[in-house]
């Protein structure tokens, strides 16, 4: 679902992420432990919301393949 992330927010970039003008993306916990992501050199365009259930099940796949 893309939509707007609540003012005040706080937005992160990964670790993994440096300043070489490389693609990144942000993310921002929202309450209930969902995720917002977007994009870093637009975030004008608003934000992937996800919720706390489809978030967790996307880090586990990734980790656990890695």
């Amino acid at each position: 679902m893309t939509a707007h992330v609540p003012a005040g927010s706080h937005w992160f970039r990964s670790s993994h992420s440096n300043d070489q003008g490389g693609n990144c993306v942000e993310g921002a916990r929202l309450d209930g432990a969902g995720m917002a992501v977007r994009d870093s050199k637009a975030p004008e365009l608003g934000a992937c919301l996800f919720p706390a259930a489809a978030w967790t099940a996307f880090v586990t796949a990734i980790t656990s393949n890695a």
